[in-house]
C-alpha cells in the first residue's frame, strides 16, 4: 500500500501593494470601480455607498435569537449631494461603494480607518472577515461613539480592505451550494439573515 506524507501547508501572508495591484489587473480580484490610486501599501481604501439601514426601534420591543430576524430595518437611499446623519450611540448598515469578488485562495478582512476611529466613527462589529469565493459589496455597522452628530455622504473614504493567502485553496469557497452562503451577491446593505439557535438537546 502506496503512504503518502501529509501536505505541508504553505506559508500566508498578507499582499503587498505590489501584488494587490497584480491580482486586480489580471482579474484574480475584482474591485468595482477600480481605481489604482486607493492602493495603500498593504490594503486598498473602499469608499461608502449610497444605501444605509436604520431599525425601526419603534415597531420592534426585541431582537429574539431563537428566530430568524425579520422586518427589523427599513432601507435609505441618499443622494450624491446629500448627506445621512449618524447620531450620538446610533447602530445603523451601510455599504461599501465598491464591488468585491476573491478567488477560492485568498481571504479579505475590511477594517475601519484610524481617522475615522479617532473621530469616533466605527465601521463595523464583528462583520470584518470576507471568505474565499465572496461576491458582492459589502455592509458595514456603522455606530457613533461620540456625543455630536456624523455626517456620512456618499463617496468619502470609509474603510479598508486587505488581501491573505491561504495555504490552499478552499475546497468549498463562499457561494457554494451546499453552504448556504446569506450574503453571496448583496449589492445594497443587508440586514441579519441570521437562522436562529439550533434546537438544544435535554441533558442526561
Amino acid at each position: 500500500m502506496a503512504h503518502f506524507a501529509p501536505m505541508t501547508p504553505q506559508p500566508t501572508s498578507v499582499l503587498s501593494d505590489g501584488t494587490i495591484l497584480e491580482l486586480v489587473e489580471s482579474g484574480r480580484i475584482t474591485i468595482d470601480p477600480w481605481d489604482p490610486s486607493l492602493v495603500q501599501p498593504a490594503s486598498i481604501d473602499l469608499r461608502l455607498g449610497d444605501t444605509f439601514r436604520v431599525f425601526d426601534n419603534h415597531r420592534i420591543s426585541s431582537i429574539d435569537l431563537r428566530e430568524r430576524p425579520a422586518n427589523l430595518t427599513s432601507e435609505v437611499r441618499i443622494a450624491p449631494d446629500e448627506a445621512f446623519v449618524i447620531h450620538p450611540g446610533e447602530f445603523c448598515l451601510g455599504r461599501t461603494l465598491e464591488w468585491v469578488e476573491l478567488p477560492d485562495d485568498v481571504v479579505a478582512r475590511i477594517e475601519g480607518k484610524s481617522s475615522l476611529g479617532r473621530l469616533g466613527l466605527i465601521v463595523h462589529a464583528t462583520a470584518g472577515f470576507c471568505d474565499p469565493g465572496w461576491k458582492g459589496t459589502l455592509t458595514l455597522e456603522l455606530n457613533n461613539l461620540t456625543r455630536v452628530p456624523i455626517k456620512l455622504s456618499p463617496g468619502v473614504l470609509i474603510a479598508q480592505l486587505s488581501f491573505m493567502t491561504l495555504d490552499r485553496p478552499a475546497r468549498r469557497p463562499y457561494g457554494s451550494a451546499e453552504l448556504g452562503s446569506h450574503y453571496q451577491g448583496q449589492r445594497e446593505a443587508t440586514e441579519s439573515r441570521y437562522e436562529g439557535s439550533p434546537a438544544v438537546r435535554p441533558i442526561g
